[in-house]
């Protein structure tokens, strides 16, 4: 089965369609899908839901789909740095799921271990448990959240082999694997592809068996907030 693709718009080919939920790795500028994302902004593909902790920055990584005013709604934890993103919600013209961080991390994990649900203690007694079924155990009150399955996981590593084992860099890593689990098509970009066999097993951290198209490229990786201190006068 052919994995490697030329560039992330043939990656995608075929794939993409409005109206689909799209699962987006990724921490801030962290380990962001930034190829994969310009090639949906590309395609024109709209009314999209996308489920990421947040939407990056204004400019720069799904801040650019919410520029284009592709995106119908968010599925999200945060929604700091990103103007553009605030806007839109506070205006009424984007829908806002809000997610507790962990809470987002497992629905997408339990939808890639085709868990329909589970229970958790998160939110409880917060607008976040509104409208989900309450369930005691042991004593203590739990909600009921559903597994994400995303029809598109678009997510970045750092290395892959030709089958799309993946290994991901130190922080890099974050909400990449589960957004790579729970997609029907799961599409990785990744900085460089090495030999099959050339991948200790031990440091493989994302199975091949989840990703179905590979495309490498050069990466801006830019840096959301830079801070440092003064130059000192010698």
């Amino acid at each position: 089965m052919k994995k490697v693709y030329g560039s992330a718009a043939e990656a995608l080919d075929g794939v993409l369609h409005d109206g689909m939920l799209i699962a987006s790795g990724g921490f801030g500028l962290c380990g962001i899908p930034e190829l994969l994302i310009d090639a949906i902004v590309a395609s024109g593909v709209k009314n999209l839901t996308v489920a990421s902790n947040n939407a990056g920055v204004d400019g720069f990584g799904l801040g650019k789909l919410l520029e284009t005013r592709q995106v119908r709604k968010m599925m999200s934890s945060y929604v700091g740095e990103n103007a553009e993103f605030m806007r839109q919600y506070l205006s009424g013209e984007l829908e806002l799921e809000f997610n507790p961080q962990g809470t987002l991390a497992e629905r997408m994990r339990a939808g890639g271990c085709g868990i329909p649900g589970f229970y958790t203690k998160t939110g409880v007694g917060t607008v976040i448990a509104e409208g989900k079924e309450h369930k005691d155990f042991n004593g203590e009150t739990y909600i009921l959240e559903q597994g994400i399955f995303a029809d598109l996981s678009i997510v970045k590593a750092w290395k892959a082999d030709d089958t799309g084992n993946l290994v991901f860099r130190k922080t890099a890593r974050n909400f990449n694997p589960p957004a790579a689990m729970c997609g029907k098509i799961c599409v990785a970009e990744v900085e460089e592809i090495v030999p099959r066999g050339s991948l200790d097993p031990d440091h493989i951290h994302l199975p091949g068996i989840y990703v179905h198209r590979l495309v490498q490229g050069q990466h801006e990786k830019r840096i959301e907030q830079r801070t440092v201190r003064k130059r000192e006068e010698v």
